[in-house]
């Protein structure tokens, strides 16, 4: 780029414009329109292709998540650091709420770091607009599992500020205990652990929320709330404001402002300055991934250099460490794959290509100017240039094949008999009308 400046692109397919993935696709870039905070990321601009099926949404890029620091192997946040990291992630999450936006996916590897220390809430693929004056039902398929509030596990669809504060109250306990506290591995096993930590809730609160799965998940007996006990090692400053965070009720959350002046960020030590936080390596999620597939297989090498190999540990024994939380909207993009792959099972296959300039032309521009999203892009005749959004005027680029084609060709495939053809057929896709009302029931917002 001409202004040296280093960006994130956020890829978002709209395969052949279907509806609801145009639907994903322009209430995310609506609700980032909407915001505007120093911990919010900010989009930059939009770049598409006439020849592709994708819209690329230009953020400005942070070196690490918190997710990626809090998994590195010898990094420990003091508590100075780790008030520092709420109050900018409870700051986010106070202009969110108070532009009428729910989070729905608040976890480590979405809130960013740059080398100054600022952190920065992204993705908000899952968010919602919501005004809490009035009702609206929405989906409780939101929020990844380890950081989901009990009222999404038991099938609430009228819900508030709540899901994102219970996911922040999970944030907090997470860096002062090094590890996740509810690392659950189906629904019904993270709220078994939320009602162990947090205490079942009461039986005013069974009737009165009237949730939709309550019968099916309500303990025959109730349990004790344990947080005061789990977490008697946390500085006691910060105790109340877990409660708080992590009460069963909703209502008892409060707000973010609220937590903002609770005596956790008022008491010494005082929250550090973001420019004062450790320079770390660069450090995402995916290299803590990466890294625990490593380790993975050098010691499944090691076992197979020694023989047999000495009898493997039980899960039950090994030590729980921070690791990547599973994603929240794995299944919702898992029902919209199943979705794409019957509605188009009949579509010639294609893939996407980086074609030469003279077929192809890229139109980038920035928030704001005018080049907006409102009116409707009519691409040039003859103008084979791309426009990016950090400069005035045109600069001519060249984005053809690395190497020769012709020297490349893959040799044609013979032509299938018809008995081939027959055998190679694959078997016809299964339960199709149950996908499409599984996804209608839970993309459906």
């Amino acid at each position: 780029m001409i202004s040296g400046k280093i960006v994130a692109l956020k890829k978002v397919r709209f395969d052949n414009l279907e509806p609801e993935s145009v639907k994903f696709m322009a209430r995310e870039i609506l609700i980032l329109r909407r915001l505007d905070h120093s911990n919010v990321v900010k989009l930059e601009g939009l770049v598409t292709s006439r020849m592709s099926c994708s819209l690329y949404l230009v953020f400005e890029y942070m070196e690490h998540d918190l997710a990626g620091l809090a998994a590195s192997p010898g990094i420990k946040f003091t508590e100075p650091q780790v008030k520092c990291y709420m109050k900018q992630l409870l700051s986010g999450l106070e202009h969110c709420h108070d532009r009428g936006v729910l989070h729905r996916d608040i976890k480590g590897s979405n809130l960013l770091l740059d080398n100054t220390g600022i952190l920065k809430i992204a993705d908000f693929g899952l968010a919602a607009s919501f005004d809490p004056n009035r009702k609206q039902p929405m989906t409780s398929r939101v929020v990844t599992l380890w950081y989901r509030p009990p009222e999404l596990l038991l099938g609430a669809t009228d819900y508030g500020v709540g899901v994102d504060l219970w996911s922040a109250g999970c944030i907090l306990a997470e860096l002062l205990a090094g590890k996740p506290i509810m690392p659950g591995r189906t629904e019904v096993e993270q709220l078994h652990k939320i009602f162990k930590l947090c205490g079942s809730p009461s039986e005013e609160y069974w009737k009165r929320s009237k949730l939709p799965h309550a019968t099916i998940f309500k303990p025959q007996q109730p349990y004790k709330r344990n947080i005061a006990d789990a977490f008697k090692d946390f500085p006691a400053s910060s105790l109340p404001l877990i409660e708080t965070l992590l009460a069963i009720d909703p209502a008892e959350r409060k707000n973010a402002t609220a937590a903002l002046n609770s005596e956790f960020f008022t008491t010494k030590p005082y929250a550090c300055e973001p420019s004062s936080l450790p320079q770390y390596p660069p450090s995402k999620e995916m290299d803590a991934k990466l890294r625990d597939e490593e380790a993975r297989r050098l010691r499944a090498a090691g076992g197979r250099a020694n023989g047999e190999g000495a009898k493997k540990t039980r899960t039950r024994e090994r030590p729980v460490k921070a690791v990547p939380a599973p994603e929240a909207n794995a299944e919702l993009q898992a029902n919209l794959d199943r979705w794409r792959l019957i509605t188009h099972a009949n579509a010639k296959s294609k893939s996407e290509k980086f074609p030469p300039p003279h077929q192809d032309g890229a139109l980038g521009f920035p928030l704001g100017s005018s080049h907006h999203i409102d009116p409707p892009f009519e691409p040039p005749d003859a103008s084979f240039t791309t426009f990016f959004p950090y400069q005035k005027g045109q600069v001519s680029t060249w984005s053809g094949p690395l190497v020769d084609t012709a020297t490349t060709t893959a040799p044609r495939r013979k032509k299938q008999s018809g008995k081939d053809a027959r055998s190679s057929k694959p078997p016809p896709q299964a339960g199709a009308n149950s996908t499409r009302e599984i996804y209608k029931d839970k993309a459906g917002i």
